[in-house]
């Protein structure tokens, strides 16, 4: 297969498509992707709050594991007093490093998806041998937790020339890696299609907070905006919305009321045409309807 984006996808303009609804008549799906990530003390990949002067790194690797000791637990209060479920984006290595964090997910109804074994190596750099068989360890170990994993999450975003025949030959139904469309699209695979599900790279806290150096009301009004542009677009066609959170980065004390805010505006406004859902919810629809551009 040749590795030109074009092969994977054709092009084909948002305005020049068949219109439908969400469940319900709805036009507007809204999921929130929590990113559940580990990282290696000393070497390796990690987002950085400051500049490393030593290694190992102490700073940013105990920023980071932050998220899962402290700040993902906040946002699941958070979640719990809005009724929101989510997806959540698991490391396989989060259930051996962080005992209990991924079964609380899988507790309170949060949809799991596969994000890769760490977020220390990127996926897109392994070998084909390599790159299979770490998907086929991460699906196993995760559908310990009681239902297999459909979805996935390339650690970094990172893709090799072969992932997505990859996820397609081990099964996934979709997979958020490309972020090049506000509906589901299908990707061409040596195996069969594979859904697209939009994941932003704007509305994103990583890039947003550490890349951009915006803060808490910043991601907040970005939020807002981007969901009152899809909504005055809703009377022409249906769109993906996918919020993505980083627990060691919104889940910091002075960021999660500005979260809090938003996220509570939007549930009490109770929007007839927003679908607050899971990415996997979106994938089965879309299946079900035979609905990917």
């Amino acid at each position: 297969m040749s590795h030109k984006a074009e092969v994977r996808y054709p092009y084909r303009p948002i305005t020049d498509r068949a219109d439908y609804d969400w469940p319900e008549g709805k036009r507007l799906a809204i999921y929130l992707g929590v990113n559940h990530e580990v990282f290696d003390f000393g070497g390796s990949l990690g987002a950085e709050l400051a500049p490393s002067q030593t290694d190992p790194d102490v700073m940013n690797y105990a920023w980071r594991d932050y998220g899962n000791r402290v700040g993902a637990w906040r946002l699941f209060d958070l979640f719990d007093r809005l009724d929101l479920r989510t997806t959540a984006l698991l490391n396989a290595d989060i259930l051996d490093r962080c005992p209990g964090l991924a079964e609380a997910c899988r507790d309170r109804g949060d949809e799991i998806a596969a994000h890769g074994r760490t977020n220390a190596v990127a996926q897109g750099t392994m070998s084909l041998s390599d790159e299979r068989s770490m998907i086929a360890d991460v699906t196993q170990r995760l559908a310990t937790l009681g239902v297999r994993p459909t979805g996935w999450l390339g650690p970094w975003i990172s893709e090799s020339n072969d992932t997505p025949d990859l996820l397609a030959e081990a099964g996934y139904r979709y997979v958020l890696d490309w972020a090049h469309d506000d509906q589901p699209t299908r990707l061409a695979t040596a195996h069969g299609g594979l859904l697209s599900i939009p994941y932003s790279q704007e509305i994103n806290d990583l890039p947003a907070v550490i890349q951009r150096h915006q803060e808490a009301d910043g991601f907040a009004r970005m939020i807002r905006a981007a969901v009152t542009q899809l909504l005055s677009e809703s009377d022409r066609r249906p769109s993906v919305l996918g919020i993505a959170l980083h627990p060691y980065i919104m889940g910091q004390a002075h960021r999660v009321p500005a979260l809090a805010g938003i996220l509570q505006e939007l549930r009490e406004a109770n929007d007839p045409r927003i679908w607050w859902t899971t990415a996997g919810a979106i994938a089965e629809h879309v299946e079900a309807h035979d609905l990917a551009v």
